[in-house]
This record gives C-alpha cells, sequence and structure tokens, in this order.
C-alpha cells in the first residue's frame, strides 16, 4: 500500500477530528480507539518529532476569531499543535476513567508503576494509591489466613431483562426525522450520528436488518467512528454476511480495518487478513489494537507462544493497559503458565481491579489453582461491572462445567451466545453440557454450531462425531470423523498443502481418530475398510502414510477439507457424500511399522514410540490376520505386541494360537 504524506496528513486531520467529535458525544470508547490509532500513526517526513530541539515558525499564528481570546505566543502555539495528539489521547484515558494511562501518556517512560521485578530483597513495591489499610492491603486473589469473605455478589438478578422504557418514543423521533431529510434528499448530508443512535435503538427491539442499513449509512457518512463499525461487526454472524455487505461498505482505510477486525472475530487467519494487517502496521507501526488483532489471529490458530510473545510486548510497552488482557489470560492459562498468569494478575489488580477484564484475568488465576467457586465469583464480580462482558460468561460456563453444576452452565453459555453469536466456545460448551446429560440430539446440534464457526478445528468435528455414534448414526458419525482428520492433518517435512510433495513427505494423521473410524467400519460390518484404517493407524507410528503423487492419498485427503470448509455445519450430518471413497485400497503393507525401526532402507524416517492407541490396532491387525489364516503376519504382530509391553496376555493367546495351527498344518 503506497502512502504519501498527504495521505498521512489527511489521515491524522481525520482521526484528530473523530477523537474530539466522539469525546464530545461522550462516545469514550470510540474516542480512545481514535486516539490510540492517531498516536500511532507514523511520523510525517516533514513533522519535527522531538520536542526539545529549536523549531522555526514559518507560517504566522491566525488571530483568534472570537475578539476576547488574547493572542497566542507563537512558540507555545507550535507546541501545543506538536502536543495535541498526545493530549487528546490523554484526555480519552481520563474520560474512560483510566487515570495511570492518563498520566503515563507524559510522564518519562522509564519509571514503571508496578516493579517487573525486584532489584534487591530489601526492596518494596510501590504501594497502589487505590490501597485500603489493614487486611485489605493484601492482593484479593493471593488469599489470606483469615476467613474467606463472603460474596457480595450471590446472584445475577436482571437476567438481562431490563428494558428501557424510552426506546420506543426516542425511535419514534429518530424515524420521522430521518424520514423528513430522506423525502427532501438529504441523505447524504447528514454527520452519521444520528444514524448510528437510530440503528442502536432498533438493535435493542431486535430489528437487526433494519439496524445493518442504518449502520451501512453511519459509517458512509462518518467513516472514522469505530463504535459504528463494532456494531456491524456484532451483526455478521459468519463469512457470507461479511461477503454480502463487502460491496456496500466505504472505499478508505477504515474498511480495511473493519476487515481485518471482522476476520478475526470469525477466526479467519488466512493469508488475505495477515497481509492486510500487515498493510495497516506499516501506517501504524505502534498500534496496540493491530497488535492485538495479530495476536488473536495466532491464538485462533492455536499458535500460543507467537500470541503470547505478542501480548507480553503489549504488555511491556503499556502496563496500564487492559484491553484484551482476558486474552492474555486466556492463553496463560492453555499454556499453564502460573507464574505469569499471577504477574499479569497482580498489574491489573495495581492498574484498576474493578475492570471486568482484571476480574477475569484473576478468575482465570483461581481456575488454573482448580479454586473454582472463587472463579466464579471474580466471574460473576466482572459480569456485575459490564452484563455483556462475553468473557465472562464464556468462562462462568466453564467453572460450572467443573463444578459439575451442568444447568447453570447452560444458562451461563446461552447468555454468552446471546452476547455474540459467533463465540465458538460457547456453542461447544452447550453441546458438552447436554452431553453430560445424555441429551445427544440437542449436543449435536449445538457442536454443529461450533463446527460451522470453526470448520478447520479438528476438536469440533470429533464432538460431532461422537454424537452422531452414540445416536446410532454411524455413517455420519464417519463422515464427521473424516473431517476431523483432514482438518488436524499435517506434513512431517513441512511441506506445504499447496506444494507438489516428494515422495518423502509424508501426512501425519491423528491416530486416535483413524482408530475410531476403524471401529466404526467395524460396527457397520465392513472389516476390509476397518483393516485399511488399522493399517493407517499403525502407520502414523513412523510418522505418517507416504505422499508420492497427485493421485495419491493427499489430493484425496485435501479435496475432503475443500468440501468440509464448504459444508456448512449445521447440515454435516445430512451429506451422503463419504469425503474418502471406498473405492480407493490402500496399500497394506506386509511388514509393520513396529518392524521397520531397525530397517537400514527406513534410516531417515521418524520413529514414535507406540501407544495404547496403535497398540489395540496392532492387536486388531493380529485377530484380523488369524482370522484370515495369514499366520505369519498375525504371529509378526503379536511378537510385536510383546515388545510394546501392552496387550500381551492376548498377544500371547494369538502367538500360541499360530503356533498350534502350524503344527496341525504339519
Amino acid at each position: 500500500m503506497d502512502v504519501t504524506n498527504d495521505n498521512l496528513q489527511e489521515l491524522k486531520y481525520r482521526l484528530e477530528d473523530a477523537t474530539i467529535k466522539c469525546s464530545e458525544r461522550c462516545l469514550y470508547q470510540s474516542s480512545k480507539w481514535a486516539a490510540e490509532m492517531l498516536d500511532s500513526l507514523s511520523p510525517i517526513d516533514h513533522e519535527e518529532t522531538d520536542p526539545e530541539s529549536p523549531m522555526e515558525i514559518t507560517d504566522p499564528i491566525p488571530p483568534p476569531i472570537n475578539p476576547y481570546l488574547r493572542p497566542q505566543d507563537p512558540t507555545e502555539a507550535a507546541l501545543e499543535i506538536q502536543e495535541t495528539h498526545k493530549y487528546l489521547l490523554a484526555k480519552s484515558y481520563f474520560d474512560t476513567r483510566e487515570y495511570d494511562r492518563c498520566a503515563a501518556v507524559f510522564l518519562p517512560p522509564n519509571t514503571p508503576p508496578v516493579p517487573l521485578s525486584l532489584t534487591s530483597p530489601n526492596s518494596k513495591p510501590k504501594q497502589s494509591r487505590h490501597s485500603l489499610k489493614g487486611k485489605d492491603k493484601a492482593s484479593p486473589f493471593l488469599g489470606s489466613k483469615g476467613p474467606v469473605a463472603r460474596n457480595p455478589y450471590p446472584r445475577l438478578t436482571d437476567g438481562g431483562m431490563a428494558v428501557n422504557r424510552e426506546l420506543p418514543d426516542l425511535a419514534r423521533g429518530l424515524e420521522g426525522w430521518l424520514m423528513e431529510r430522506s423525502s427532501k434528499g438529504l441523505d447524504d448530508k447528514g454527520q452519521g450520528w444520528l444514524e448510528y443512535l437510530y440503528a442502536v435503538i432498533l438493535l435493542k427491539g431486535r430489528n437487526e436488518e433494519l439496524a445493518k442499513k442504518w449502520l451501512l449509512r453511519s459509517v458512509h457518512q462518518n467513516p472514522f467512528h469505530w463504535g459504528a463499525w463494532q456494531e456491524l461487526n456484532d451483526l455478521l454472524a459468519s463469512t457470507e454476511d461479511l461477503k454480502q455487505i463487502v460491496d456496500q461498505l466505504p472505499q478508505n482505510i477504515m474498511t480495511l480495518i473493519f476487515h481485518v477486525y471482522c476476520s478475526q472475530e470469525l477466526y479467519q487467519a488466512t493469508e488475505d487478513t495477515y497481509q492486510a494487517l500487515s498493510e495497516l502496521e506499516s501506517i501504524f507501526p505502534t498500534s496496540a489494537f493491530l497488535k492485538t488483532q495479530r495476536a488473536l489471529l495466532y491464538y485462533h490458530s492455536k499458535d500460543f507462544e507467537e500470541a503470547s510473545a505478542i501480548f507480553t510486548d503489549i504488555l511491556a510497552t503499556s502496563p496500564h493497559r487492559l484491553d484484551s488482557l482476558d486474552h492474555y489470560s486466556n492463553i496463560l492459562y492453555v499454556m499453564n503458565e502460573r507464574p505469569r498468569l499471577a504477574f499479569v494478575a497482580q498489574i491489573a489488580t495495581a492498574t484498576d481491579k474493578f475492570r471486568p477484564e482484571t476480574c477475569c484475568v484473576v478468575g482465570n488465576y483461581y481456575s488454573l489453582k482448580s479454586e473454582h467457586e472463587k472463579a466464579v465469583m471474580y466471574f460473576r464480580r466482572a459480569l456485575t461491572l459490564d452484563r455483556n462482558f462475553l468473557s465472562a460468561w464464556t468462562l462462568m460456563g466453564h467453572e460450572y462445567i467443573e463444578m459439575k453444576n451442568t444447568h447453570t452452565a447452560i444458562e451461563s453459555y446461552r447468555r454468552a451466545v446471546d452476547v455474540n453469536r459467533k463465540d465458538y466456545r460457547a456453542w461447544y460448551g452447550l453441546g458438552q453440557a447436554y452431553e453430560v446429560l445424555d441429551m445427544s440430539f440437542y449436543a449435536l446440534f449445538y457442536y454443529q454450531r461450533a463446527a460451522a464457526l470453526r470448520p478447520y478445528d479438528p476438536k469440533m468435528w470429533q464432538a460431532v462425531g461422537s454424537c452422531y455414534a452414540k445416536m446410532g448414526r454411524v455413517e455420519q458419525s464417519i463422515q464427521a470423523l473424516k473431517r476431523a482428520l483432514v482438518a488436524g492433518s499435517y506434513y512431517a517435512d513441512d511441506t506445504a498443502p499447496s506444494a507438489s510433495p516428494g515422495a518423502s513427505a509424508r501426512k501425519v494423521l491423528d491416530p486416535e481418530t483413524l482408530h475410531q473410524i476403524a471401529t466404526l467400519y467395524e460396527r457397520l460390518g465392513d472389516e476390509e475398510e476397518a483393516s485399511a484404517y488399522m493399517e493407517l493407524t499403525l502407520q502414523q507410528e513412523t510418522g505418517g502414510a507416504p505422499v508420492q503423487d497427485e493421485n495419491s492419498e493427499e489430493d484425496e485427503y485435501s479435496s475432503a477439507s475443500e468440501n468440509a470448509a464448504q459444508s456448512d455445519g449445521e447440515h454435516s450430518g445430512d451429506d451422503d457424500a463419504d469425503n474418502m471413497p471406498r473405492s480407493r485400497r490402500r496399500q497394506k503393507p506386509r511388514t509393520s511399522s513396529f518392524a521397520m525401526q531397525n530397517d537400514d532402507s527406513n534410516a531417515g524416517e521418524t520413529w514414535h514410540q507406540p501407544t495404547a492407541t496403535t497398540s489395540k490396532a496392532r492387536l486388531w491387525l493380529a485377530q484380523y490376520a488369524l482370522r484370515h489364516e495369514d499366520l505369519e503376519r498375525a504371529d509378526q504382530l503379536a511378537s510385536e505386541l510383546c515388545q510394546d509391553g501392552m496387550e500381551v496376555e492376548e498377544a500371547k493367546a494369538i502367538m500360541r494360537d499360530v503356533r498350534a495351527r502350524r503344527e496341525e498344518a504339519g
């Protein structure tokens, strides 16, 4: 993306204008977003960036319009212009009551408000000015020796049903005003504020299609109002919804930012998304918002190390920034990084313990310690501060699942999907809860919703396949598990799927899923297909099955992946097309993978230790060979089982049977 100085200057003016006008209308979060993007904008070449350097005042300062205002000193006026973006950023933090961040805008950066490390045994951390005396000095999540305080939020009372009775009158008034302007042909002359307000009121009344229309009009008239873009994003439940409105969006940089944000919210970590994000980062090189989007894309792709590194960098440069810190705590929770999570919780609590993000971080810390009651208390506290805070609803549902309180977990997950229908974790949690209640039909519905949002997540399709199997719908279960197989496959030599792999390329598949598919084929009475999948399960001990040419297994799995991606998860079980055709017959090597570890012809292969799953497959294949009078194969597999140390008694029985049959045969 080619950006000239004139473009940067215009972008700077637009962001300044958006910051001021959003603040004037008490849209403080949108004002803060615009101010942060303004502060992260690339410096313009002709601008002087060092405030201590001498400045030359080339253009005279125009006299004030108001005759009662005294003319400004030229030097002070130039300084004021130079630091406008910093002032706007600090004021936006003040308006959102982030006072530590407000002070940090102009404070020296080498004075961290929270010590990152203790330099000496006698040094003590700085006392927060919000701390109280006595017992309250202790951190609220580190526990105390005294009695546990009573939960001040025992239950959520409003149930999300509080109604603003003034909305109908406001809607009628705004509708009349906007319709009158439309009749006069002034649709494009508005500033977008009233259109945005009307859309928000329509959303309160669940009139989403009409609200989408007015939000589109608002972003055309006022494209730098981030709040309107966020509301529009909440109305897009899938990538298809996004594609439908792409042509209706204005053609400017805000549309590119919106597209990246929507793609991240829809878990679309594609090359196009990363490329667009890189272009934006070249314009806003220090934007914490864009860094957060990149970290969340890594998080959705399960690249937790990269996501954690980005969040760590953000925390180091902006230790008072609590935005999206709940996502960082989720990453640390998954990585089982308890000390780092405790440190992040300390920083968040010292900054503002009455932010929902802080409560979620502390709740995750307690959850990692298996103190689920305390975790629930903090998630409830987050919801007391913000009823629509999505992370708290979902995480509280997880805690109730851990506490075996299934019905309350269902209510929490339902509230989560009411807030955001794109939260696959809540849909998956609902499926888990109903599966615990042995209500497979309901569990299947929610698992399918989760799989539709995350079509390349093998965990989603495995859950769908498990439900189908419990319902006795074996063929649909096999199809779902094959999609899980495709989604979870990877290349052992890091060969990209789009490239043409050589003969040494090996596609590694999940042996658990392969074994499940094999047992399902056995339930159908198809022993030949079951045997083929058992062989594939066994092959994973040596790094997977070889991919040799264009017509090999790789292409069949890839085509299956495309079918899975294009399929709607809600109807996945109704598709009769088999992603892995039965007409294909896999090669069954006469020498097992266990025996190949000492074979010189396979010296370059990666050897993996046998697992319980591969040993079960080996035992099944030994019994299958015995049934088909393949005594040599059965004896070989049984001897390998004895070396595994698994299924030893069954293996010895097979070897005795083989010996007896050989003796009978002379």
